[in-house]
């Protein structure tokens, strides 16, 4: 019997392992691979589409048009799909219009960054996200950041500073890429703080708020479509090449879809720690990859700058982790303080009053109280 309870658990574990695997190296494939397909729509030398504004417009469209067809499908198979219910509210579109205006911007300047740097330097160009994500937790939420942590950011600046140096040197730095590197790091941030103040008008589901944003995102790219000449570029775009920029377009807007469902997975499986290290992780391999791919010549300085930079995003992760344990523990011992110290009260109290919660007999009072301190 106990062999074979092994064998269970041994099985068990390893059906848990393969999955957990799967799912990161989903979340892997999908992170990656839209960074790629991305920067070949955004700058590509062979493609030559000059249209940033109109790409991330339809990516949002492809993100609205999946919501309503993974609804239809869960409609029609309920056991297989999981999905909820879709209908556009004019109020939740208004209370979501703040968050939808952060998201613009955030996948805006995303999109704009990765046009103007190559992939290798993409992460360290948007690595002021935590430094960001420390300065308005202070300021809009009142969250004070530890010694350690602002530690932690101070080595990000260092990395950020010395790679721009080393960019510099290169002769590949691209100041307008920075600056919306910069920029798309403060709205990352941004988007990540007031999604937690949206998230209960859309019933806290991930998807409704996505479908909103998306929705809002869709009307809000068409006065920078006309104000822009992106549409005169995708117009002026050679016929011969307009179904494979299509099926691009498609695949673009499928894969920044399925991020969000990836990382939810990711989150899930793990845990939220496991899933900032999966990321980190997968920044360093990106990086690998856009050097190896584009062949490029970077210095060593380079190099160490981006370790600096992954390290210290790492290790911020690991404050944050350790400070939010530490702070759920105390939150603990005051609850049960606060427990123990009503029981002792109603055992104090029950010689005098007749009154009370079930608390008239002594005996029943004092064993609630051995209860708790044995609990403690």
């Amino acid at each position: 019997m106990r062999l074979e309870s092994k064998m269970l658990q041994d099985r068990a574990f390893a059906a848990k392992s393969i999955t957990i695997a799967t799912v990161v190296a989903a979340y892997w494939i999908v992170s990656i691979s839209l960074v790629f397909v991305n920067k070949y729509l955004l700058s590509s030398r062979s493609l030559k589409l000059d249209a940033p504004y109109f790409v991330t417009w339809f990516q949002c469209l492809v993100s609205v048009a999946l919501c309503v067809l993974l609804r239809g499908l869960s409609y029609l198979k309920p056991n297989l799909i999981a999905f909820p219910s879709i209908r556009i509210d004019p109020r939740v579109c208004r209370d979501v219009a703040p968050l939808s205006l952060v998201f613009v911007c955030m996948v805006t300047f995303n999109n704009l960054c990765l046009k103007d740097v190559g992939i290798s330097f993409y992460y360290a160009g948007r690595s002021f996200t935590t430094v960001f994500n420390a300065l308005l937790s202070y300021a809009i939420l009142g969250q004070v950041t530890s010694l350690k942590a602002w530690i932690c950011c101070g080595f990000i600046v260092f990395g950020f500073l010395l790679g721009l140096d080393q960019e510099k040197l290169a002769g590949s730095l691209s100041v307008s890429g920075v600056i919306y590197g910069l920029l798309a790091s403060l709205f990352v941030a941004l988007n990540a703080i007031y999604t937690k103040k949206v998230l209960p008008t859309v019933d806290n589901s991930i998807w409704k708020l996505s479908l909103y944003n998306n929705f809002n995102a869709s009307f809000a790219f068409l006065p920078v479509l006309l104000f822009t000449s992106d549409i005169g570029h995708v117009m002026e775009f050679p016929r011969s090449g307009r179904v494979n920029l299509l099926f691009v377009l498609l695949g673009s807007g499928v894969l920044g879809f399925a991020i969000g469902y990836v990382t939810g997975l990711q989150i899930q499986y793990t845990s939220p720690l496991t899933h900032n290290v999966s990321g980190t992780a997968k920044a360093c391999a990106q990086t690998v990859l856009g050097y190896l791919v584009f062949a490029e010549i970077k210095t060593a300085l380079w190099w160490l700058s981006n370790v600096i930079i992954l390290l210290a995003s790492f290790g911020y992760t690991i404050v944050k982790r350790q400070e939010m344990l530490a702070t759920h523990l105390n939150e603990a011992d005051e609850r049960l303080n606060a427990l123990t110290a009503s029981l002792n009260k109603m055992k104090d109290g029950s010689g005098v009053s007749a009154e009370g919660i079930h608390g008239n007999n002594y005996d029943d009072c004092n064993s609630s109280d051995k209860l708790a301190k044995s609990s403690a």
